[in-house]
């Protein structure tokens, strides 16, 4: 049984690693419905495993990758997205445990289209290489805390890790290049900024087994540095079309599961 759970943790974290590293996310959007799809986890504890398992600093590897190829992340971004994270992710976690099941479902797939509209309205949102610098200049200190506490908010409601959010609302509203918005979104899983959140799912019990948690974390280190070793070599463009099609396919996954 514990082989079992250690693999299928593995898996579960691979996949979501993958996608983080590819379209530089934090895991959690993708650990929600890995861990329903592939652990069989219900809302709440698939929620609990994405908070835990981004306490470890997972992205590590793929940040290496995005600051290889040249891509920065200026450190006033970092500390304001981080201060509005936090507090939309604890309020956020503590609305969660007085929702049902049947309404987190809902929510997060209203959530999944909201971004993927964002994505498909806003496209063209880094329209060339030389706008890199110009949008760390541009990006104001009340738009990025802002950015920062939906992030958290989703975060803490719907287990996510907010990853999809800052890479959206920094693309598609604040328009800052997609690679560049990536690897923001990367670091900013290096901060524990879940703890609270986490913490609350776990005294709510709505946690797996350490098992597959550990499988999770050790999927995630792996997963993370393939995938951004693929997002380097993948035109902003077909970037930006992929994390469409990534949001998409979550979001008619979790209809379906809702709809049962």
């Amino acid at each position: 049984m514990i082989i079992h759970d250690l693999i299928a943790g593995i898996a579960t974290g691979l996949a979501g690693g993958l996608t983080a590293g590819l379209l530089g996310v934090s895991p959690g959007g993708g650990l929600v419905v890995f861990s329903v799809l592939l652990l069989g986890a219900g809302q709440h504890v698939a929620q609990g495993i994405s908070l835990v398992a981004q306490v470890p600093p997972t992205g590590l590897t793929g940040i290496r990758r995005y600051w290889q190829s040249g891509n920065r992340t200026p450190p006033r971004w970092i500390v304001l997205l981080a201060i509005g994270f936090v507090g939309g992710g604890t309020a956020g976690a503590l609305a969660a445990n007085h929702v049902s099941e049947p309404a987190l479902r809902w929510t997060y797939v209203a959530y999944l289209a909201a971004l993927d509209a964002m994505l498909i309205l806003r496209g063209g949102g880094d329209k060339a290489e030389h706008r890199d610098k110009a949008a760390a200049r541009d990006a104001s200190s009340p738009a990025l805390l802002i950015v920062g506490m939906l992030a958290g908010l989703s975060s803490g409601f719907l287990g996510i890790g907010g990853g999809l959010a800052t890479v959206v609302g920094l693309s598609a509203v604040l328009e800052v290049p997609q690679h560049q918005a990536q690897m923001v979104s990367l670091v900013m899983s290096l901060i524990p900024t879940t703890i609270p959140s986490a913490w609350i799912y776990w005294s709510e019990g709505s946690l797996a087994s350490w098992p597959v948690l550990s499988g999770v974390i050790i999927g995630l280190l792996a997963g993370t540095d393939l995938g951004a070793r693929a997002a380097n070599r993948i035109d902003r463009a077909s970037l930006r079309i992929a994390m469409i099609f990534f949001v998409s396919l979550m979001a008619i996954y979790m209809t379906v599961k809702a709809l049962w």
